[in-house]
């Protein structure tokens, strides 16, 4: 049995559960969230407890699979409706900055154009500076897939360090050419 897979998920108050066929609908504070699980697995609310139950019929390596990561999921959906999940991005170089207009986020970041990324539904970006960006959303998927696009615009290179980082992210740096003295 999975380890991951066999706990009961709590769901807290304030929460709205609804499950139909084989999909789940989780509304909350922080948002409305829907998602469909693969057919081979059961999914369970018991209001009175309210805890949800994921469970899978036989242990076939599919099933097996399935089973932790349909748990995972829903957790994920339940944590985000009540405090989104949120990721932090600085931009580190000389004239390297961020702003933004209406609906998307534009990046300078040492290309000849700016570059305008729109920014996706149900996720609000935050700049408190020109060099800080943080992303906040319930969908914790579309918050990280946003981040990892604008840190692609311009990852962070290992000589000088210069590029768009996670806010915890370590950059290995090289030495650069050594000039023979001679």
């Amino acid at each position: 049995m999975s380890r991951i897979g066999r706990k009961p998920i709590s769901v807290p108050a304030g929460v709205e559960v609804s499950i139909s066929g084989n999909s789940i609908t989780v509304k909350g504070s922080g948002g409305e969230l829907k998602w469909q699980w693969e057919p081979e697995m059961q999914v369970e609310y018991d209001g009175e407890v309210r805890e949800i139950s994921v469970s899978r019929p036989n242990d076939e390596r599919r099933c097996r699979a399935l089973h932790g990561m349909t748990r995972s999921l829903i957790n994920n959906m339940v944590e985000g409706v009540t405090n989104p999940f949120q990721k932090k991005l600085e931009i580190q170089g000389v004239g390297y900055n961020a702003t933004l207009a209406g609906d998307k986020i534009n990046l300078q970041v040492g290309f000849a154009n700016t570059i305008a990324l729109p920014v996706p539904s149900g996720v609000t970006c935050e700049l408190p500076d020109p060099t800080h960006i943080v992303i906040k959303g319930p969908d914790k998927q579309v918050v990280g897939q946003f981040a990892a696009d604008i840190r692609s615009v311009r990852p962070p290179e290992p000589y000088k360090g210069k590029g768009i980082r996670y806010q915890d992210e370590h950059v290995r740096r090289k030495a650069g050419k050594a000039f023979a003295s001679g």
